[in-house]
């Protein structure tokens, strides 16, 4: 089955840093919009930090989990947003729960009640003209253990929160399709822990069978999703300080998960993105060679660092040598910079997108 977003070479990956779904939806129609599949709400309010916002609205207060850490406060104020991987949220199960579960299916997490929130505003702007006909509202969700494993340190807690968290997921899922028509939505799983996991940097997780752990997710939470919804996967190299924590020698992971995902969907992928560090030479590239794309559209996260442009030209003459047919994207959401920055990432984008239609 072909992808449903294969005529389409730009991807927006979620995040913007600005205060409304209206500003985001409108910079992104009014700048991009001809060339993208779909246009997020851009993750905002208590999704710009991502996930953390699961650590302090749900995790933190369940009386199945111990909140062992939380954000130091800034001057004298509580704060839930962290500045790094130290001062993060962190938890533990408590000692006799054998498995976690959430009340309020469909809206204990939140991103059903974000995603119909957001959609009537992309309703509105499509009916007003400024988002194109045919293009998808886009919804970002966090893969299993992307929603919790870089808050739980123990490692014994992963198949104790999986359960429940996938549960909680697959319900919101299903409250957003009673409000939100199948064929205007499009879903994408985040795989930042995912792929953090499976790079070695955090240790915590669990060892054996961790490639096993992490693409099992795919098959149990994707087949639920109807085939008239647009469905892709985001690897990502993560932000939480400053993009990227970490920097994979290869691609090698990256393409292996990929494979993995798609095998075990259980239906269509339309896309998966998979992000492509700056100035790395032509091994980091070769892994590409083995990916196994079926019928999915890829994107590559190479609109970063475009002060160099003569890097960017290296970063997408690379990847064609091994996967000729490909779109462009950043490398991942932008919700914790400068506001400021945004006409900017526009512009890179458009500038992005005219060195790869010269290719």
């Amino acid at each position: 089955m072909t992808s449903k977003v294969a005529s389409k070479d730009l991807l927006m990956v979620g995040s913007l840093p600005l205060e409304t779904a209206d500003e985001v939806m409108r910079a992104c129609a009014t700048n991009l919009g001809q060339w993208l599949p779909c246009i997020p709400d851009g993750e905002v309010g208590d999704r710009s930090y991502w996930i953390i916002g699961l650590g302090y609205r749900v995790y933190n207060g369940h009386p199945e989990i111990e909140t062992v850490n939380r954000p130091a406060p800034i001057g004298g104020r509580e704060n839930w947003k962290p500045k790094d991987l130290v001062d993060i949220w962190q938890f533990q199960v408590r000692p006799g729960v054998q498995s976690v579960r959430f009340g309020d299916l469909g809206w204990r997490l939140g991103y059903a009640r974000d995603a119909v929130n957001s959609y009537f505003v992309f309703r509105t702007l499509r009916e007003k003209g400024v988002i194109p006909a045919g293009v998808r509202f886009q919804v970002c969700l966090p893969l299993t253990y992307s929603a919790f494993g870089s808050m739980f340190r123990n490692p014994d807690d992963f198949a104790r929160m999986a359960p429940g968290i996938e549960e909680a997921l697959s319900a919101e899922i299903a409250k957003m399709l009673e409000t939100i028509p199948a064929a205007e939505l499009a879903i994408q799983w985040d795989c930042a822990v995912e792929i953090a996991i499976l790079e070695g940097m955090m240790p915590w997780a669990p060892k054996d069978g961790a490639f096993e752990m992490n693409a099992a997710p795919a098959a149990r939470l994707s087949p639920q999703i109807p085939e008239e919804v647009i469905l892709g996967y985001h690897l990502c190299y993560g932000n939480l300080t400053d993009w990227p924590m970490m920097r994979p020698k290869d691609l090698s992971v990256c393409v292996d998960y990929t494979n993995a995902l798609l095998e075990r969907s259980g239906r269509r992928v339309d896309f998966v993105h998979i992000p492509i560090l700056d100035h790395v030479d032509a091994s980091y590239f070769a892994p590409l060679a083995n990916l196994k794309l079926r019928d999915s559209k890829l994107y590559l996260g190479v609109i970063h660092h475009m002060d160099d442009l003569n890097d960017y030209r290296h970063r997408i003459a690379e990847a064609q040598k091994y996967t000729p047919a490909f779109g462009i994207a950043g490398p991942c959401g932008y919700g914790r910079l400068d506001a400021k920055i945004v006409p900017a990432l526009m512009k890179e984008h458009l500038t992005g997108l005219e060195l790869y239609n010269r290719r």
